[in-house]
């Protein structure tokens, strides 16, 4: 499980998508978010797999790698679909034994909301996939630079979320060398019960912090002697600026945003007992 937790990582392939300003990225990515939330109905949540799967596609990262970023989430799917499956009573009833009942509708939106869980995990590790940690930063210091002018130092708060996500492959690769030291003499991570098993974890954590700080203290110190001050006249050895592809990418934006729109419009609020009624 340690070694399925892709968020974070980065991906240098030579595509159309790594090839994008990370603005652009940026800013498509928050659009596909607002755009899963805002799809009200199967058609439109079908139309944001499509563009999800392109955009994979385009990226060249193996399928394999987005599917295995999943399993780290499939918990806190299967969670909210029998959360879904239980307090949703609308449609035709599949199963009614005891106090179990099991409807349509249940069913449907438990699908509906497991879709859009994956569409949201997989877009939001498409951007790290696609994105270096350095051209992230650049990326959101200059699509925030504004809020500079009312006091708010972003450049802060983007260098603490790329630190963060450039330490996630570190940390879990850290967390998989000491399980394996724990495991060769002869420690076990996965018998017992759950109360067993989160104490085995307890000589797993001491050294993970330990190793945490002692990193924090050495990337402080690093800064320091590079006389880091922020983002008070920062310079970058890459200036940013937009391509074909990125004027291009602002169209599609565009287009989705109103194929979302209209797919809402005409093909009506998601209904359960409707869907399985058309579906039969």
């Amino acid at each position: 499980m340690i070694k399925d937790i892709t968020i974070g990582q980065y991906f240098p392939f030579n595509s159309v998508i790594h090839r994008l300003d990370p603005r652009t990225k940026l800013l498509f990515t928050i659009v596909f978010i607002v755009m899963v939330f805002v799809s009200n109905n199967f058609v439109s949540l079908l139309f944001n797999f499509v563009i999800a799967t392109v955009i994979i596609n385009l990226s060249k990262i193996p399928l394999k790698t987005v599917i295995k970023g999943l399993k780290p989430i499939l918990l806190v799917v299967i969670i909210t679909s029998v959360l879904q499956i239980a307090y949703v009573k609308t449609g035709i009833t599949l199963i009614d034994v005891w106090k179990i009942k099991i409807t349509s509708g249940g069913v449907l939106t438990a699908v509906f909301m497991a879709i859009r869980i994956s569409l949201l995990i997989v877009m939001s590790t498409m951007l790290t996939y696609t994105t270096s940690p350095t051209s992230l930063t650049n990326g959101l210091d200059k699509l925030f630079a504004p809020l500079t002018k009312i006091g708010i130092d972003f450049h802060m708060v983007t260098m603490i979320m790329t630190i963060a996500l450039r330490f996630i492959p570190t940390l879990i690769e850290e967390v998989d060398k000491i399980m394996s030291a724990q495991k060769s003499r002869g420690a076990s991570f996965d018998q017992g019960n759950l109360i067993k098993r989160a104490k085995a974890l307890i000589p797993l954590f001491i050294p993970l912090l330990f190793n945490s700080i002692r990193r924090a203290y050495e990337l402080a110190n690093a800064m320091t002697c590079r006389c880091y001050n922020g983002g008070k006249g920062k310079t970058t050895m890459n200036a940013l600026k937009f391509n074909s592809g990125d004027y291009i990418s602002y169209l599609v934006m565009l287009l989705f945003i109103t194929a979302i729109i209209l797919l809402n419009i005409f093909c009506g609020e998601y209904n359960a007992e409707f869907t399985f009624n058309l579906a039969v």
